[in-house]
């Protein structure tokens, strides 16, 4: 399984979490098999300027993932997501991508439905 982090360094699992998914400096590409840590991949932001959100759910999509991780999100790319067949989850606690993988091998997370979690977007 791939599950893509938004974050603000590029130090692995180590790295904390952004707050804002399209705004993240970098994309953390966690691979887990059977419940371990199997790769790790850090990606830069290409950004998400002149397509809004819409270029971040590309920019996403284009990782082959089979779960976002986000602190937050919009009510647009929460819907997009789901167009796409991306299973969605909000962690709002963990500061570290190595403690939110934690909790979803946990299912301590919350699976979003297409609605967004914030009121900004």
């Amino acid at each position: 399984m791939r599950l893509v982090y938004p974050t603000d360094e590029s130090i692995g699992y180590l790295s904390r979490r952004g707050t804002h998914f399209g705004k993240a400096k970098f994309y953390t590409v966690i691979t887990l098999e059977d419940g371990n840590i199997k790769d790790v991949q850090t990606i830069q932001n290409p950004g998400h300027s002149g397509g809004a959100c819409g270029n971040a759910v590309t920019n996403i999509l284009s990782l082959n993932p089979d779960a976002l991780v986000v602190g937050g999100i919009g009510e647009r790319p929460a819907l997009g997501f789901l167009q796409a067949g991306l299973d969605v989850f909000v962690d709002r606690a963990s500061l570290t991508v190595q403690e939110s993988i934690k909790q979803f091998l946990e299912n301590k997370l919350e699976k979003l439905d297409g609605r967004g979690t914030c009121s900004v977007h």
